[in-house]
């Protein structure tokens, strides 16, 4: 095997990295760090004048990334979802502090805070102060309750 190897190696790190960048980053930047391995390996090997050096450089340094560094890649990466205030009361349980009534909104609290609520159902009896509510969605800065 001669240096053609590690050329290689440099060549299809870097056709790698650039598919990684024209795809968006759909793989969770795997396929630009791989192609980063290959390539660092390759550049190793040209350097020492050795293909052996070269491939054990850059499996080294893939294994390397796979084994330690993807989980903790892959934990900074995923988003987490944080409910706005808003979308964080929907599926929730209020006390009515104001009598609800079809056609009549009313007040609940829900952890603290005062929010204005309606009946998601016209057809729903009315709520009086203390009976207990679920939200159901939220228009504007109301809630629908039943």
């Amino acid at each position: 095997m001669g240096n053609w190897v590690n050329w290689i190696l440099v060549i299809a790190g870097i056709v790698f990295v650039i598919a990684e960048l024209a795809l968006g980053a759909v793989t969770g930047f795997d396929l630009a760090l791989v192609g980063a391995s290959l390539a660092f390996g390759g550049a190793i090997g040209l350097l020492t004048g050795s293909a052996k050096v070269g491939m054990l450089a850059s499996s080294a340094l893939a294994l390397i990334y796979f084994a330690i560094f993807r989980s903790w890649l892959r934990a900074k990466l995923t988003v987490k979802v944080h409910h706005s205030n808003v979308d964080a009361v929907v599926g929730k349980e209020g006390v009515v502090t104001k009598r609800i009534a079809p056609r009549d909104p009313g007040m609940i609290n829900i952890n603290g805070e005062i929010w204005r609520a309606e009946l998601v159902n016209v057809n729903d009896p009315a709520h009086e102060n203390g009976a207990t509510v679920t939200v159901v969605s939220v228009e504007g800065v109301t809630l629908k309750v039943r």
